[in-house]
């Protein structure tokens, strides 16, 4: 969005909305810009988020596993969680067959995955990642 734009939507003129802009960049308020991607357009039309346990929580093998995960163009969001399960990936892919892959070839033989559980999306409802929702289920 354009400063003039921003400007206006907000109720300002462009130079004091521009030194705003610029004021929550330098507290590290805004930290970067991005371009929202089509999945569909994009090959990555099939997304599923795993629930992953590791079998141990030394530093050393969570360093590796999240390095590992953190690594793969597939996982495009990874979290530790707080509870039963470790970590929480989301997985963009092509098609169920290209999740397969993934997860056999890839996830299971990290040496630290004890379990994983799949939850393939059916549609997305809401999510700030897109500008809306795709219009067809996945």
């Amino acid at each position: 969005m354009s400063n003039v734009d921003l400007a206006a939507r907000v109720g300002l003129t462009p130079a004091p909305c521009l030194r705003r802009v610029k004021r929550l960049e330098a507290e590290g308020v805004i930290t970067g810009y991005r371009a929202r991607i089509d999945p569909v357009a994009a090959g990555r039309a099939f997304c599923v988020y795993m629930q992953v346990e590791i079998v141990g929580t030394s530093q050393e093998i969570v360093e590796q596993f999240e390095a590992a995960v953190a690594a793969y163009d597939e996982a495009t969001e990874v979290r530790r969680l707080y509870g039963p399960v470790d970590y929480l990936i989301r997985v963009e892919v092509a098609d169920g067959s290209a999740y397969e892959r993934f997860q056999t070839e890839k996830m299971y033989p990290l040496p630290a995955v004890r379990r994983i559980e799949s939850y393939p999306t059916m549609r997305v409802i809401k999510s700030s990642a897109y500008d809306a929702a795709p219009s067809t289920v996945l």
